[in-house]
C-alpha cells in the first residue's frame, strides 16, 4: 500500500531538513570561530607573557645591544639565571606547537612564524660559547653598563631611585661577568692577544678619583627643577656614595682580573675556529648574525666578487679626478691631505646636522610613512660612530654618536655615507618606524644584523639616487664604505674559517679602502674579537637590493619607491627569508590591484 504524501507534507519536510541543516553550518560556523578565537586569544596570551617575562628578566632576545639601559636591578647572567631562561624559553616552543597557526589571520600568522623562529634561535644560543664572550674590542658589558646613563632620561624622583637601584647591583653584576670568564680561561675561549693589548684602558677610564668626573655621576650634575633641592642634594649623596663605595671599586676589581689572570691567558690564534669547538661554533655565528646558512667558503668569494666590481667604479672616479698616480697613491692622499679633515669636534657635529638636514627635505620624495621621533646628534663617550634608538617611552630621542676624539679617524669624505647609515634613512628610520607601527611588542624592539644593517648600507646607496654625493671625494667615500663592507665578507672568513693572520687582514682592508690606517687596525682587531657580525652588512644590502630589483621589473611602471620602501620598514626586522617572502607577496598583491 503506498503512501500518499501530500504537497503540504513534502514541503514541510523539505523545510525541516533545510532548518536542519542551517542550524548544523551554524553551530558548525560557530564552532569555527571558536576555534580561531580559541588560537588567537592563545597566542596573544602567551605573547604577552613572554614580553612581562622579558622584561623582568631584562633580557630581551637578538636586540641591539647598543641600547642597553638601567632600569632598576640589572640582569643576571648567572648560570642558574640562564638555565631558567633556557627552560622557560623551551616551555614557549612547545606552547606554541599546540596552537593551530592555520587560525590566525595573515598578519597574526607572519608574527607566529617570527615569534616561532626567534625562540629556536634562542635555543640553540644556549647551546652555543656566547658566555664566554661577554665583551668586544668595541664594547663590553662593563662599556655598556658605563655609557647607559647618557642614552636615559632622568625626569622624576623614581627615575633616579631606579638609576641607585641600578648602581647598588653593579658587584652581583660584574662578579657574575668575571665567573663566566673565568670559566672561558678554563675552556681555552679568550681573546687574541694582540687585538686586546690596550683594552684595559676601556676599563681604567672609569677609575676617577673625583666622583664629579665619573660618567655615573653625570646625571646628577643637572637635575630637574621639579624636584625639590632637598630630596636633589639626597639623591646626589646617594648616588655619590654608591660610586665610590661600590661602582668604582667594582671597575677597579675588574680591572686587577683582566690585567692579572684574563690577559696572561689570552688566545695565541686569531680565528675562533681553531678553539675548542669554534669550527661550529663560527658556522653559528653566521647564521645568527646573516640569518641565512651560507659556508664560510661561499661568503669569502661573495666577497672577492664584490670587491671586483666595487674597484671598477672607484678607478673611474680616479680617472674623472684626473689624479696623477695609481689607486694606491690616491688612497694615500686622501688619508693625508688635510682638507679632508677637521680639527674641531663641533665642526665635525655641525657637518653631520647640516647633512642629516639636508636629507630629511628628501624623504617624503622617496617614503610615504615617516617617523615621528627625533634624533640628537653627540659626540661617541666611546669612540667610533653609531646610532642607539629611543626606548620607546616618548621621553628619549634617538642618538646618532659620533666620533670626535680621533678626529684623523673620520675623514670628512665619508660623512655624508655614514650618517645615511646611521641617522636617516638608516637606523633612525628604521628603529623609529618599528615602535610606531601596530606590531606586537617583541617585534618593536627586535634586531637582526642582516636586516639592521644591510638597511643602513643600502641607505648609503640610496643617498646616490638622491642627488647626494655631488663631490666626487665625497662619493668616492661612499664607495670605500662599501668596499669595506665588501671587505669584510674576505677578512671575516678569512681570519676565522681559512687560517688568515691579523696582518694578513690588514693588508687586505688597506690596500681596498680609503680607511684610515688606524681605522683598519681597529677594525681587523674588532672582526678578530667579534666573528660573524661584520658579514651582515653586505648580505643584508645584497638581499634589499634583489628584491627591489624584482619588484621593479614584476611592476614595471607601477613601481612605486615610496611604497617600496615602506614595505621593507613597516614590517619591523626580519630574518631575510621572511623578509623575501613578505616582499614576494607584497609584490603579487600588486600585481593583483592592477587587473
Amino acid at each position: 500500500m503506498k503512501t500518499i504524501l501530500s504537497r503540504n507534507s513534502l514541503l514541510l519536510i523539505a523545510c525541516l531538513s533545510l532548518t536542519a541543516c542551517d542550524r548544523t553550518e551554524e553551530v558548525s560556523e560557530q564552532a569555527q570561530n571558536q576555534h580561531v578565537a580559541t588560537a588567537t586569544n592563545t597566542f596573544k596570551q602567551l605573547l604577552s607573557e613572554h614580553w612581562q617575562t622579558a622584561n623582568e628578566e631584562q633580557i630581551f632576545f637578538r636586540k641591539d645591544p647598543d641600547t642597553f639601559r638601567m632600569n632598576g636591578k640589572l640582569p643576571s647572567f648567572s648560570t642558574k639565571a640562564i638555565e631558567r631562561r633556557s627552560a622557560y624559553n623551551q616551555s614557549l616552543i612547545e606552547r606554541l606547537m599546540v596552537i593551530d597557526a592555520e587560525q590566525l589571520s595573515a598578519k597574526e600568522q607572519v608574527t607566529y612564524r617570527l615569534f616561532l623562529a626567534e625562540r629556536q634561535a634562542e635555543a640553540k644560543s644556549y647551546q652555543q660559547l656566547d658566555n664566554y664572550y661577554p665583551m668586544n674590542i668595541y664594547a663590553g658589558f662593563h662599556s655598556y653598563f658605563a655609557g647607559a646613563p647618557a642614552n636615559m632620561s632622568f625626569l622624576t624622583k623614581q627615575d633616579y631611585d631606579n638609576y641607585i637601584i641600578s648602581l647598588n647591583d653593579y658587584p652581583r653584576y660584574n662578579q657574575e661577568h668575571i665567573t663566566n670568564l673565568t670559566a672561558a680561561i678554563a675552556a681555552g675561549h679568550t681573546h687574541y692577544c694582540q687585538s686586546f693589548k690596550n683594552y684595559h684602558q676601556s676599563i681604567s677610564k672609569h677609575l676617577v678619583k673625583d666622583v664629579n668626573d665619573s660618567v655615573f655621576y653625570q646625571p646628577l650634575l643637572t637635575m630637574p627643577t621639579r624636584i625639590p633641592t632637598a630630596v636633589q642634594q639626597e639623591l646626589q649623596q646617594q648616588a655619590q656614595q654608591v660610586i665610590i663605595d661600590k661602582v668604582i671599586p667594582e671597575y677597579q676589581r675588574y680591572f686587577d682580573f683582566f690585567t692579572q689572570q684574563y690577559m696572561p691567558n689570552c688566545r695565541t690564534n686569531v680565528g675562533i675556529s681553531e678553539l675548542p669547538g669554534g669550527e661550529a661554533y663560527y658556522q653559528y655565528l653566521i647564521e645568527y648574525y646573516t640569518t641565512t646558512n651560507m659556508s664560510a667558503e661561499a661568503i669569502h668569494q661573495l666577497g672577492l666578487s664584490e670587491m671586483a666590481r666595487i674597484r671598477e667604479e672607484m678607478d673611474a672616479i680616479i680617472i674623472s679626478l684626473n689624479f696623477k698616480g695609481d689607486f694606491q697613491q690616491f688612497i694615500e692622499f686622501l688619508r693625508t691631505d688635510p682638507q679632508f679633515y677637521t680639527n674641531s669636534a663641533q665642526d665635525m657635529l655641525e657637518k653631520a646636522s647640516f647633512i642629516s638636514r639636508k636629507m630629511a627635505a628628501q624623504l617624503p620624495k622617496w617614503f610615504s610613512v615617516l617617523p615621528r621621533s627625533t634624533f640628537d646628534i653627540k659626540p661617541s663617550p666611546d669612540g667610533g660612530a653609531y646610532y642607539v634608538a629611543s626606548d620607546g617611552s616618548g621621553t628619549t630621542s634617538g642618538t646618532y654618536f659620533l666620533e670626535t676624539r680621533d678626529l684623523t679617524s673620520q675623514p670628512l669624505y665619508t660623512l655624508e655615507a655614514l650618517t645615511f647609515h646611521e641617522a636617516e634613512p638608516g637606523h633612525h628610520f628604521q628603529g623609529s618606524i618599528a615602535q610606531e607601527v601596530d606590531m606586537p611588542a617583541f617585534r618593536q624592539t627586535l634586531y637582526h644584523s642582516a636586516f639592521g644593517e644591510g638597511w643602513g648600507l643600502y641607505s648609503e646607496r640610496l643617498g646616490k639616487e638622491m642627488g647626494f654625493y655631488q663631490d666626487p671625494y665625497s662619493d668616492f667615500g661612499r664607495l670605500t664604505y662599501e668596499a669595506w663592507r665588501a671587505a669584510r665578507l674576505v677578512v671575516d672568513t678569512g681570519m676565522h674559517a681559512k687560517g688568515w693572520s691579523r696582518q694578513q687582514a690588514i693588508n687586505y682592508l688597506a690596500d681596498n679602502t680609503a680607511l684610515s690606517l688606524a681605522d683598519v687596525e681597529k677594525q681587523i682587531d674588532r672582526y678578530i674579537s667579534w666573528p660573524g657580525q661584520a658579514l651582515s652588512y653586505k648580505i643584508g644590502e645584497i638581499k634589499i637590493r634583489e628584491l627591489r630589483k624584482t619588484a621593479e621589473q614584476k611592476l614595471g611602471e607601477n613601481f612605486d619607491i615610496r611604497d617600496f620602501h615602506d614595505q621593507m620598514l613597516t614590517n619591523g626586522s626580519l630574518p631575510l627569508s621572511l623578509l623575501e617572502e613578505l616582499t614576494l607577496d607584497w609584490i603579487e598583491q600588486q600585481i593583483s590591484l592592477q587587473k
